[in-house]
C-alpha cells in the first residue's frame, strides 16, 4: 500500500522553521554521509538559519512561501535538490506536496509516502482503516459534511456530548467540543470556518476519565515495525498540547499494551515507513480504548519518546528514507516489552496570554534565560532580540526534563521552570508552574478535559508561584546576561557607544545603477543623553553629507518589532477608559473592517477580523448602536496594528474578542 520512495540523500532542504529546523539541520549533520543542506528564512524569521547553520540560506519572499507547492518546486528543480524534510506543519502531511514533488521535480519528501498521506490525512480515512484492523473506534458520521442538519441529526441519534472536527484539521484547529444542542450550531460553523476543505464530521465524545495516549512507531516501509513505546499527551488547552510525558504514569501497563499493539497492527497493515504517530483516546480504569487520529510525521512531542529510549528519532527518520533499517534493531517489537526504567516530561513555552484566552503575545524578546544542569534539555531558537510574529507558531521553547523515576522528574520540571525566564512577550510560563506543582499531575490521575476544567485554579496558583520566585531573585545578586545576545546584537549594552565616536556612512540604493555613485555622510556623537542600545539609545549627534555642512540633531532610537507599515501606519490609538471604543488588544494584521460609518450593528455582530498566524480573531460589537467612525484600511492586503489601536465608535460600547478561523 505505501508509496514511499527510499534512496540516497545527497542535497537535503529542511522546509520548516524554527526548532524543529535546527533539529533537522543538526542530525543531518550528524549522518554517516552528510548531505549538503539548504535552509529557507524569511527578512524577519532567520533565527534557526544563524542556529541550524546549513550549507546554504534560501531567503524567501514571505511567511506564505512555505506552503506555495509551485513555488518550492521550482526552487527544488532550480537547485537539484533531491530530498525535502518537511518538520511538522507547514506541508508536512499534504499528500499533493509529496506528489508533485516525487513527479514535477525527482524529489522525495520524508515521510511514508502519498498514498498514506492521502488516508492518514483524512480523519474519517483513518477510522476506516482503524475498524478494518479491528482497532475500536467512536461512533461517528459516515462522511463530512458543511451542512449544519447533518451534524444536528447524528447528534440526535448518538446524544451528547460530541465532537465536532474539520476533516482535515490539526493543531486543535477546527475541533469542539458540543455538551448540548443549543452549542451545536455556533461550534459547527467555527469548526467549518477553520477546515481547509470547508467540511466536518461530528462523533461520539469519550469524556470523563480518558487521557491523550499516544503511540510512536518506526516503519521500515516492508511490514517491519517497532514502537518506542506511548506518550501521555492529556494536559492540552484548546485541544492544543502543552505538557507532554513518556511513558504515560499508569499502574496497570495491560491497556496500554493493548493500545501499543493496535497502533502496530495498523502500521503493519499498510507497510508504514518512517516515523509515526497513533493517537487514542483511553480510559486506564476501565480498561476501554479508542482510535482517533494518525499523524503521518515527526511529532513535537518526540524528545520525550528520544529521552527515555536513548535515540535519536530525526537521525532515524533520515536513515530510514535512505533505506537503511538495521540501526532500528534495539528498539522493541512486541507491545508487552516493559519500558525504560526513566521518565520524561516535556513543557511548551508559548508566546500567549492565558488570562486572554491564549492569545497570542507578540514583541521583542528583551531577556531569555533557559534552564540547564543534569536531565535538563531545552529545544529553542529563541535568543535575546529575536522577534515573535503574528505570522508563525508561537511556540518559544520546549522543556524536556528526564530523570530515573517520576518523582525525580517532578521535581526536576518544578526547578527547571523556576530557572526560566523570558522578557518582552506574554507567555504561559505561570501556568506550566501550576501544572507541574498541582497533585493531579503528580499522581499521574489528570485526564484530558482536567486542565481546561481547572484553569481559573490553575493561573491563580501560577501567579503565586511567580510571585514567590520573584521575591527570591530580587534578593540576589544581579548578574550580567549582556553575553545570551545573538551575535547580531554586538557588545555589551551601554559600553558600545561614547562621545566622540564617528562614523562615515556610504548610502547606495540597492537598485542604483553602476554608474550612480554612492552617497557620502559622517556621524558624529556629540552628547549621550540615555545609553541603553541596542534597546535604546538617545544622544545629541552631528551629521553632515558631503558638499553640504554639518547639522546638529537630537536623535532618538527605539527597538520595536513593528513592520514599518505598523510604525508609518496613521491610525489612531483608543482610549481603553472609554467604553464607546473598540480597541484592538493585541498586535496583528487587520485584514478586514466590516461595518461603515452610519451603519447600525446588533449585539455580537462580527465588526472585523484581525490574523495572528493561521487564526483570525472576531472583534465583536457588545450590543446594537450606530457606528460613528470606524478605521479605514491602508493596505488591500491588510494593515499590520499595534495593540491599542482604535478600530471603531460606537455609543457608549465596547467588545469582547472571540477566536475563530476563517482559513
Amino acid at each position: 500500500m505505501s508509496t514511499a520512495i527510499t534512496r540516497p540523500i545527497k542535497k537535503l532542504l529542511v522546509a520548516n522553521r524554527g526548532e524543529i529546523a535546527i533539529r533537522i539541520l543538526q542530525s543531518a549533520r550528524e549522518l554517516p554521509d552528510p548531505p549538503e543542506t539548504f535552509g529557507l528564512y524569511t527578512s524577519n524569521d532567520s533565527t534557526h538559519i544563524t542556529l541550524g547553520r546549513p550549507d546554504h540560506a534560501l531567503e524567501i519572499p514571505s511567511p506564505a512561501t512555505y506552503m506555495d507547492i509551485p513555488t518550492l518546486v521550482q526552487l527544488v528543480k532550480d537547485r537539484g535538490i533531491d530530498t525535502i524534510h518537511p518538520g511538522y506543519g507547514f506541508l508536512s502531511e499534504s499528500a499533493e506536496f509529496a506528489q508533485q514533488m516525487w513527479e514535477q521535480a525527482n524529489c522525495m519528501v520524508i515521510g511514508p509516502g502519498h498514498s498514506i498521506l492521502k488516508t492518514t490525512g483524512d480523519k474519517l480515512e483513518a477510522k476506516k482503516l482503524a475498524a478494518q484492523y479491528n482497532v475500536p473506534v467512536l461512533q461517528a458520521m459516515k462522511k463530512p459534511s458543511e451542512n449544519l442538519e447533518d451534524v444536528r441529526e447524528f447528534a440526535s441519534k448518538v446524544g451528547f456530548p460530541v465532537m465536532i472536527k474539520a476533516a482535515d484539521g490539526g493543531g486543535g484547529r477546527g475541533i469542539r467540543l458540543v455538551n448540548s444542542a443549543a452549542e451545536l450550531q455556533t461550534a459547527v460553523q467555527r469548526c467549518i470556518a477553520e477546515s481547509p476543505s470547508g467540511k466536518v464530521f461530528a462523533e461520539k465524545a469519550a469524556v470523563n476519565g480518558f487521557k491523550h495516549i499516544e503511540v510512536q512507531i518506526v516503519g521500515d516501509g516492508k511490514g517491519g515495525v517497532k514502537h518506542v513505546w506511548e506518550r501521555d499527551c492529556s494536559m492540552q488547552r484548546r485541544f492544543q498540547k502543552i505538557v507532554e510525558v513518556a511513558p504515560a504514569v499508569v499502574e496497570d501497563r495491560s491497556t496500554v499494551a493493548q493500545v501499543i499493539a493496535a497502533a502496530i497492527r495498523m502500521a503493519q497493515g499498510i507497510d508504514y515507513l518512517g516515523l509515526g504517530t497513533f493517537e487514542f483516546l483511553v480510559n486506564v480504569d476501565k480498561k476501554e480504548f479508542y482510535f482517533l487520529e494518525i499523524n503521518p510525521r515527526i511529532q513535537v512531542e518526540h524528545t520525550i519518546s528520544e529521552s527515555i529510549a536513548g535515540v535519536d528519532l530525526v537521525h532515524e527518520q533520515l536513515l530510514l528514507a535512505q533505506g537503511l533499517t538495521d540501526h532500528t534493531t534495539e528498539l522493541p517489537i512486541t507491545a508487552n516489552t516493559k519500558p525504560p526504567s526513566k521518565f520524561s516530561v516535556q513543557l511548551r513555552l508559548c508566546a500567549e496570554d492565558p488570562h486572554a484566552d491564549f492569545s497570542l503575545s507578540t514583541g521583542k524578546i528583551t531577556q531569555a534565560r533557559f534552564p540547564n544542569g543534569n536531565g535538563v534539555r531545552v529545544d529553542t531558537h529563541i535568543v535575546r532580540g529575536a522577534v515573535v510574529g503574528s505570522d508563525f507558531d508561537n511556540l518559544l521553547a520546549k522543556i524536556i526534563v528526564t530523570a530515573s523515576s517520576w518523582p525525580r522528574v517532578v521535581a526536576k520540571a518544578r526547578r527547571a521552570l523556576e530557572d526560566t525566564e523570558v522578557v518582552g512577550v506574554k507567555t504561559n510560563l505561570s501556568l506550566l508552574r501550576a501544572v507541574v506543582a498541582d497533585q493531579a499531575f503528580e499522581s499521574g490521575t489528570a485526564d484530558n478535559r482536567w486542565l481546561e476544567e481547572n484553569i481559573k485554579r490553575l493561573l491563580a496558583t501560577g501567579e503565586k508561584i511567580g510571585e514567590g520566585i520573584q521575591s527570591l531573585n530580587a534578593g540576589l545578586p544581579a548578574v550580567d546576561d549582556s553575553s545570551d545576545r545573538p551575535s547580531s546584537g554586538g557588545a555589551a549594552e551601554g559600553a558600545m557607544l561614547r562621545k566622540g565616536d564617528a562614523w562615515s556612512l556610504s548610502l547606495s540604493p540597492v537598485e542604483a545603477s553602476r554608474e550612480e555613485a554612492p552617497q557620502n555622510h559622517h556621524l558624529r556623537i556629540e552628547k549621550i543623553l540615555r545609553n541603553d542600545f541596542p534597546d535604546s539609545l538617545s544622544a545629541v549627534v552631528t551629521f553632515s553629507t558631503s558638499g553640504a555642512g554639518s547639522q546638529t540633531f537630537q536623535m532618538s532610537l527605539e527597538s520595536t518589532s513593528a513592520s514599518q507599515a505598523a510604525v508609518d501606519s496613521r491610525h489612531k490609538k483608543g482610549d481603553a477608559k472609554n467604553k464607546a471604543h473598540i480597541i484592538l488588544p493585541m498586535n496583528g494584521k487587520l485584514v478586514e473592517m466590516l461595518v461603515e460609518e452610519g451603519e447600525e450593528v446588533e449585539e455580537g455582530q462580527v465588526i472585523a477580523f484581525v490574523r495572528q498566524m493561521k487564526m483570525e480573531l472576531e472583534v465583536r460589537s457588545p450590543r446594537s448602536g450606530t457606528v460613528t467612525w470606524t478605521l479605514e484600511l491602508e493596505d488591500e492586503e491588510g494593515d499590520d496594528v499595534e495593540q491599542g489601536v482604535l478600530l471603531a465608535v460606537l455609543r457608549d460600547e465596547h467588545a469582547t474578542i472571540s477566536r475563530v478561523s476563517k482559513l
